[in-house]
């Protein structure tokens, strides 16, 4: 166990107090150390709004059924509690609604207690910022808080009145279950609603996907700077902190590459270890725009030292959404951050990827070439001759198609070209054998 006690006197008056608890698994079969992922636990509190105060762990073959920890370890948490003035009690696990009611007995009655998803699903709720955000959420939440209710009501059911008149009114299990129908009901209807707005970000899409244009899109690590990245890229101006989770909405924008042709990159929401199901779940439709990319730009923190175990979350993450099997170029920012020594191990460990920084624009250039090959390998070489009736067809060409050489000849416009997919059997027809 570690224990942590802050100067009260550094905390800022309207920040919660927090006590961060997990779990030393003496079976351990997670890459994730306890320390790391209690690091990351401790960011996520510092962008939610709390100090952590103090951070305890227990070490146990599996989590106890009745208060995740032990019972000694429950009382020594709310002896901290009251020690040291804490408002929150954070648990690096998903808690049962059981063991989180059992600890609100064990703690004081004014400490709360939440864990890892809960402490997310309040960062998302802080920073949503469009509508299809605010329903994304509002799904995650309403899913969460659903198996929940028994135990918020348990106080009812444990202080009924006696028998005789008006006992069998608005007992507990009563209001439960009108609570359980809300909840329902609340859930389906943010489904019918997420449904309409996913419909309208459907044809949006279609109408990027039709118009053949290639489809970059950003995935990464939370805070490894994909925000930041695309504004450097595309001159955008998209909201980027350095906070876990900065934004959520997936942004598009257009990029032209060197050679002039347009590509659109979307920005995602960023991954996280132990990333909570009902999170995927609500945030499916932001995540097609990683399933309908050409292209998958996986951007790094080069200067974490968690970044392997990073690089594996979103592997994992990318393969529990279905996005496995698209090409992907492997990104590391930052790297203004990071020493020559190190870079010479990126760039041994990763021959093929780019190093930049979106911070002073170090490697920017090599990033828009990376893009431009990549755009091309998925292209195919083509010689056409365009008669000067079908002028249409030479500004499609111009405007779809990588142009390599051009001339005008007798019979027609001779253009030499990289053809996406889509327009192969358009152009054969004025192909030059």
């Amino acid at each position: 166990m570690s224990f942590a006690d802050m100067d009260a006197n550094s905390v800022m008056e309207d920040r919660e107090r927090a006590i961060l608890v997990g779990i030393d698994y003496r079976d351990n079969a997670s890459e994730y150390s306890l320390e790391s992922s209690l690091d990351e636990l401790a960011r996520l509190t510092d962008t939610a709004g709390a100090d952590v105060v103090a951070t305890t762990s227990q070490r146990l073959d599996s989590p106890n059924p009745r208060t995740f920890i032990g019972s000694g370890k429950a009382e020594e948490i709310a002896s901290m509690c009251r020690s040291l003035s804490a408002d929150v009690v954070i648990f690096d696990d998903e808690l049962t609604p059981s063991q989180q009611s059992n600890l609100e007995k064990v703690l004081p009655k004014d400490v709360k207690v939440i864990d890892r998803t809960a402490l997310i699903l309040d960062i998302f709720a802080l920073h949503a910022t469009t509508k299809e955000g605010r329903l994304q959420v509002r799904l995650a939440q309403n899913q969460y808080l659903l198996p929940r209710l028994r135990g918020m009501w348990a106080h009812l059911a444990s202080n009924r009145m006696g028998g005789g008149v008006g006992s069998r009114f608005g007992e507990g299990e009563s209001q439960l279950e009108v609570d359980r129908r809300m909840v329902r009901k609340r859930i389906t209807s943010i489904r019918r609603e997420l449904e309409q707005v996913a419909q309208m970000r459907t044809i949006q899409r279609a109408a990027r996907y039709d118009s053949g244009i290639f489809k970059v899109a950003e995935a990464g690590y939370t805070n490894a700077g994909k925000s930041s990245l695309l504004n450097r890229l595309t001159n955008a101006e998209v909201l980027s902190y350095d906070k876990l989770f900065a934004t959520l909405d997936s942004t598009t924008r257009k990029l032209v590459l060197p050679e002039g042709r347009e590509v659109t990159i979307t920005d995602t929401v960023g991954f996280i270890q132990k990333l909570p199901t009902t999170l995927v779940e609500a945030f499916n439709s932001t995540l097609d725009e990683i399933r309908g990319a050409d292209l998958i730009m996986h951007v790094v923190d080069a200067s974490s030292s968690e970044r392997d175990l990073q690089m594996n979350a979103v592997g994992d993450t990318l393969e529990q959404i279905g996005a496995q099997d698209i090409p992907r170029l492997v990104v590391f920012n930052k790297i203004d951050l990071v020493d020559e020594e190190d870079r010479a191990i990126l760039a041994s460990r990763y021959p093929r990827a780019i190093l930049v920084s979106a911070e002073t624009g170090e490697g920017i250039d090599g990033l828009m070439d990376a893009l431009a090959r990549a755009v091309a390998a998925q292209e195919e070489l083509m010689d056409v001759l365009v008669p000067y009736s079908k002028g249409s067809v030479v500004s499609l060409v111009h405007e779809r198609c990588t142009v390599l050489a051009e001339s005008y000849e007798e019979n027609g416009t001779r253009l030499t070209l990289r053809a996406p997919r889509d327009l192969i059997a358009l152009l054969g027809q004025y192909s030059v054998q």
